[in-house]
């Protein structure tokens, strides 16, 4: 059921490796970086809401989630064989515009993809078995990460593929890394479609009842009507994890943008504005090896999460796992040699588990079956508005208050990071099991 979800992550870790080095091959400086990326967050506000309402209201030969993953998957994959290659369209554009471009189209379509995804995981599992169902997607979250952030450096240092490149265009590592990208997510995500079931409408129908779960009652409505009188009938919970995603996802958006600026300069001892030398190269390959072993640390840890939220308590678990992730972040400010920048990432890595499952399993035995992904795509904005946000500020912050350095992005996330753990502890109501 969650196996597409491996390939989907390989995109998506491709991207978080490779998309600020992608620009500032093209031409993006340090503290206009973010501005690029705001177009991830905003197409992702704007899709995951309507696939979510669109997807409660589908029912097909493919089922209901089923054709929106695939289509966005199909997207997706076209978006990772165009986006390396944007230097080639500059008879048309700017390398830099074509770049942004398709970073947008790339999240929109990992957006239409991801939330059908976790509405399915909702849709078929009980209230008992979402912990175990998320950490399992978690899981493979991880393994697609792992693979897809160690590959551009794998194939440069494993396999000769050559990470240098003109001044303007990508190293051939990073290219390919996307094309094989791009094969394995169609794969795995057409093995899930091919292999899953679908439960007819009468049958969820059914099984909310079953599940004693609460209903909303209110008239047939569409579009963006219905997506509003949602927004306002938003379950308790929901609203109470709208501070803890903020805070996290502030933080995990100013990890993604500046660990290769902040780690090319802060440990390369890489000039800023450098992009094209061989110690900006290997920064951004090891930034890739670090976000890799995170991950991977992230797959490990999702499989005990379901123990340790029956022991502790959901609150409680996703607090201790974000405060570990918070105090990882703070302490890559004293460390200059690159092999021990991975220990922090196993206290990133705990937190991301924790991220991609606990709020999700608070946030499902809330909700009605039937507005299972409307829900949740509603919930992607709690998502979505801190990155905008951060998208918004953090460049001038870099550039006026920390003088350029990027590296105290990394340390500000490491503090929003501390303050989702606080927030999360004032969550009552949430089941535990």
């Amino acid at each position: 059921m969650s196996l597409g979800f491996l390939g989907i992550q390989i995109g998506f870790a491709l991207q978080n490796g490779n998309a600020s080095r992608i620009l500032q091959t093209f031409g993006a400086d340090v503290e206009h970086l973010s501005l690029f990326w705001l177009a991830a967050p905003l197409t992702g506000m704007i899709v995951q809401p309507l696939v979510g309402h669109y997807s409660d209201r589908t029912w097909g030969r493919l089922g209901r989630r089923r054709p929106y993953f695939l289509t966005g998957a199909l997207l997706t994959a076209i978006a990772l064989l165009l986006m390396p290659n944007a230097a080639v369209l500059t008879t048309i554009l700017p390398p830099l515009i074509i770049g942004a471009g398709m970073l947008m189209i790339m999240d929109a379509s990992i957006n239409v993809t991801m939330e059908p995804f976790r509405a399915l995981v909702a849709d078929n599992l009980p209230n008992e078995q979402r912990s175990k169902g998320f950490s399992v997607q978690s899981f493979l979250i991880g393994v697609g990460a792992v693979v897809g952030s160690w590959l551009p450096y794998v194939l440069a240092e494993f396999l000769g593929v050559s990470k240098l490149a003109t001044e303007g265009h990508l190293p051939d590592n990073v290219v390919f890394s996307f094309y094989i990208g791009a094969f394995i997510l169609v794969m795995s995500v057409m093995w899930t479609v091919v292999t899953t079931k679908e439960y007819t409408p009468a049958e969820l129908n059914a099984f909310e009842k079953s599940e004693n779960r609460t209903t909303i009652n209110q008239k047939d409505i569409r579009g963006l009507t219905a997506i509003l009188n949602d927004l306002k009938q938003m379950p308790k919970a929901m609203k109470q994890l709208g501070l803890v995603q903020f805070f996290s996802w502030f933080a995990l958006f100013s990890m993604w943008v500046f660990s290769t600026p902040a780690i090319a300069e802060h440990v390369y001892s890489v000039k800023v504005g450098d992009s094209s030398s061989i110690d900006f190269a290997n920064a951004g390959n090891w930034v890739g090896v670090l976000f890799g072993i995170y991950n991977a640390v992230s797959a490990l840890y999702a499989l005990v999460l379901p123990r340790i939220a029956k022991y502790f308590g959901q609150s409680a678990t996703h607090a201790i796992s974000l405060s570990l992730g918070g105090f990882a972040l703070l302490s890559i400010f004293f460390i200059r040699d690159p092999y021990l920048l991975t220990l922090p990432m196993l206290g990133i890595g705990i937190a991301w588990a924790s991220i991609l499952a606990m709020p999700y399993a608070i946030l499902s035995a809330n909700l009605p079956a039937n507005k299972m992904g409307v829900y949740m795509g509603i919930f992607n904005i709690f998502i979505t508005f801190p990155q905008i946000i951060n998208g918004l500020c953090i460049g001038y912050i870099i550039k006026y208050v920390f003088n350029g350095k990027a590296v105290y992005a990394l340390i500000l996330a490491g503090f929003f990071m501390l303050f989702a753990a606080i927030s999360v502890l004032k969550i009552k109501g949430n089941a535990q099991d």
